[in-house]
């Protein structure tokens, strides 16, 4: 965006087109509750809020899980297993901070913000694990085992769905990667704030928080907020969902990291966790950008871009290699588009590598580039079209040197 930013782009401007946006719209949707546009408060909102959350606001996102994935089950999510923080990263940001001398696995490609966040403290060594393309970037919790167990893991990080490639651990196969979790007491931390854009069929929301027998004793960490799921990024309000321990642990963290969330940001919030809200919410958001997707997914594909379904998100990971030069390769995008009013994120920024550890050579995903569809539908169709007419710029370009 700095780039951007360089080359003439304000938000709100019809000249460009966003695709690089890691946020949702923000506006009303089809079928969508009210947004919130007033927000009354009383005298005692502007004082600070307890470190770990307003208590009414930690029982909301409590609740909210118990009735969601919970229903039936012995143990049940409190107020005592949830924190609140001000936004995702402090969130992040707070757990890893309280790891010690220990070995955290995370995932190739994933959330660029790992990168600083896992070579921030200096506490821990991180191990990159590889998700391939040809399998559809799907890990599978046999491997997931082979790697804890090889490795020395005790922490594992991963966006569900993921950041960039849409890939979607569900189901038996997220029981399966909770089992092995609380069998070989790996803690497993899930940063779920895709859950909500989900393109599967029925339709659904995903948490490992289904699969948790013992909220106090499994070794489950759910990380989500209302930025993307319930489209409210400026809010910069989320939550830590997690045996008690580990709550006392991110609450103490967050006392000298950040000082905790704002109170009429968590008053705000209040409102938007009712169940029937979120449903709600949940079912406007698959409609809308299901849509989206599949329009961004066949104009991809017709330009000449490999592009794996995402099961969930709102990004298209695409390889570019078969797209004339310079156009083929992510930064080679980035940079063209700029000059004709695209952004683009290039691939490149997902093969984070904490501590620069590995050897500099060409990027695995030097051929890739993320596409989101989280802006308005009329922002993507003009993306599209800029991106139409870059390409077909570059062909006519390439055909007449080559014949010359």
């Amino acid at each position: 965006m700095t780039e951007a930013g360089k080359h003439g782009y304000r938000p709100g401007d019809p000249s460009w087109a966003n695709l690089g946006q890691g946020a949702p719209e923000t506006g009303p949707l089809p079928g969508a509750p009210p947004r919130q546009n007033a927000l009354p408060l009383a005298d005692d909102a502007f004082e600070y809020a307890p470190i770990d959350g307003l208590p009414e606001l930690r029982e909301r996102v409590a609740n909210l899980y118990n009735a969601r994935y919970r229903r039936g089950k012995k143990s049940q999510y409190t107020a005592a297993n949830v924190a609140i923080s001000p936004g995702g990263r402090a969130a992040l940001t707070r757990l890893v901070s309280t790891l010690g001398r220990t070995n955290v696995g995370h995932f190739l490609p994933d959330y660029t913000a790992y990168e600083e966040l896992l070579d921030s403290f200096g506490t821990f060594v991180p191990i990159p694990l590889i998700r391939r393309p040809e399998t559809g970037y799907a890990f599978s919790a046999e491997e997931l085992r082979n790697e804890v167990l090889g490795r020395g893991l005790s922490t594992v990080v991963l966006s569900n769905p993921a950041n960039p490639t849409g890939a979607l651990i569900h189901g038996g196969e997220l029981e399966r990667w909770v089992r092995v979790g609380r069998e070989l007491r790996c803690t497993l931390v899930f940063d779920e704030f895709y859950s909500h854009y989900i393109y599967l069929d029925p339709p659904q929301t995903v948490s490992a928080a289904a699969f948790v027998e013992d909220v106090d004793e499994d070794p489950v960490v759910i990380l989500d907020g209302l930025t993307k799921n319930w489209r409210y990024p400026g809010y910069r309000v989320a939550w830590t969902v997690a045996p008690r321990p580990i709550i006392e642990a991110v609450t103490s963290a967050g006392s000298f990291l950040e000082g905790g969330c704002s109170r009429p940001m968590q008053l705000a919030a209040l409102t938007l966790l009712d169940p029937e809200l979120a449903r709600t919410e949940a079912e406007a958001i698959r409609l809308h950008f299901s849509r989206k997707r599949a329009f961004l997914l066949e104009a991809l594909t017709a330009l000449g871009v490999r592009v794996h379904p995402p099961q969930g998100g709102f990004y298209c990971w695409g390889d570019v290699s078969d797209l004339p030069p310079p156009l083929n390769t992510g930064m080679g995008l980035f940079r063209a588009g700029l000059e004709a009013g695209l952004i683009t994120v290039p691939g490149v920024f997902f093969d984070i590598n904490p501590g620069q550890r590995r050897p500099e050579r060409e990027s695995r995903f030097e051929h890739f580039v993320r596409f989101s569809f989280g802006p308005p539908f009329a922002e993507i169709e003009r993306g599209v079209n800029i991106l139409r007419e870059l390409i077909a710029a570059h062909r006519r370009e390439s055909h007449a040197r080559a014949r010359s």
